[in-house]
């Protein structure tokens, strides 16, 4: 493999410290169970930490009950824009949780769906059952975009050489990016997301970066890839923001935070409508992102996802804190299972357990230190949709 050494950016923004359980300092939140592994986290006189606070702020216009008429007025209005052609909507699938039940709520809504489904070369066995169970169950049409392999592993490498902590951005990126440049070429308005406040309110910034800035996956490919990019899946702020969301009349349906979403009466349903079955975590459905959230995110760089996955549980009422902290506690995986998983990301990365070693050892940097899109421009590009929902007389989400 090439040195890459010369490549690293000048660190201009050092990882920020972290107060750990057991430091001077530790803080957890008294409602939720987040704390001071977010460097960020800020708690009130009260013990109530900021996360918390901004959940306040989504409850004003989010109940965790469901608002039927909004929901039925949103149907209605996606179903008004798909006259005359082959769908309604589109929907990307990746077999977990949320977007399986999404799928199912637009059946159950007598919604036309075109099933998307973009294959980075990471789903889990268990993914693809799960996937053609709820495609063959409930009749959709399925669409599958195949990222090529080597590019999407060469990336995936590129990400892992530039310590930075999310190392889900290649996939994601892929995913995104696949998703509605297909979507785009249908001429359909609609497609349903299967995102929501109930299981999702909760995710700090500092444990990771926008998956959708090209500038930054571009330049991080540019000092460590080791091959051309000649068809991986890309999508800029500007293509989607500008292009998509306001010239092509875009919009996203959030049907999920219209209805009283229970995450594990979700599952309950899914496996018995649709002979889905769960993974043991969040986003476990990739191999990829079990890997990065259970092994490498929190022992290199201290963030552990399952405190926000499990905070978004409690502030939505779905756990108690107590149920919650027992769970984060008990719930790490074995090691064994983590060595599989280790081995299994060596062999699809293709390369030897010293190269291996080498990457899951890089100094951490912030993606800070790379390039990025300006805060100034990201605005600008978004500006379109935010306008269009402010205009919008349907609630979307």
């Amino acid at each position: 493999m090439k040195n890459s050494t010369s490549r690293y950016p000048q660190i201009r923004y050092p990882a920020a410290p972290l107060v750990r359980e057991g430091d001077p300092g530790y803080r957890r939140c008294v409602e939720c169970i987040m704390d001071t592994t977010d460097p960020l986290i800020t708690f009130d006189a009260t013990g109530r930490c900021s996360h918390c606070r901004m959940v306040d702020r989504f409850k004003r216009s989010w109940d965790a009950e469901g608002d039927p008429v909004a929901l039925e007025q949103l149907v209605e209005r996606i179903r008004k824009d798909g006259r005359g052609r082959d769908y309604d909507a589109v929907m990307g699938l990746s077999g977990g949780v949320d977007s399986s039940y999404s799928a199912y709520l637009a059946k159950q809504l007598g919604l036309r769906v075109l099933i998307i489904h973009v294959d980075t070369g990471w789903n889990s066995e268990q993914a693809v059952k799960n996937i053609e169970n709820i495609v063959s169950t409930l009749g959709f049409d399925l669409h599958t975009d195949v990222v090529d392999w080597e590019e999407m592993q060469d990336v995936q490498y590129a990400f892992f050489k530039s310590g930075v902590p999310n190392q889900d951005v290649p996939q994601d990126h892929a995913i995104f990016a696949g998703f509605y440049n297909f979507a785009a070429s249908l001429g359909v308005r609609w497609s349903i997301s299967g995102s929501n406040f109930a299981c999702e309110s909760i995710l700090p910034t500092a444990w990771g970066y926008d998956a959708m800035d090209l500038r930054h996956l571009e330049d991080i490919h540019a000092r460590f890839g080791r091959r051309p990019l000649r068809t991986f899946p890309r999508m800029s702020y500007f293509k989607h923001g500008l292009m998509h969301q306001l010239l092509r009349n875009w919009q996203v349906a959030r049907p999920l935070n219209l209805i009283r979403y229970d995450k594990e009466e979700a599952m309950r349903t899914l496996e018995s409508e649709v002979g889905w079955q769960y993974y043991g975590g969040k986003h476990y459905e990739s191999r990829f992102t079990k890997f990065f959230q259970a092994w490498y995110l929190p022992t290199k760089w201290g963030y552990d996802k399952r405190l926000a996955h499990l905070s978004s549980l409690v502030v939505s009422g779905q756990k108690s804190r107590e149920e919650a902290l027992a769970e984060f506690q008990n719930g790490s995986l074995p090691t064994q299972e983590i060595e599989a998983d280790r081995e299994y990301m060596r062999r699809k990365l293709g390369v030897t357990e010293e190269e291996f070693d080498q990457l899951m050892n890089v100094p951490n940097i912030p993606h800070e230190n790379y390039a990025m899109t300006s805060r100034r421009l990201k605005r600008l590009f978004f500006a379109g949709a935010s306008v269009k929902r402010r205009l919008s007389r349907v609630r979307t989400r």
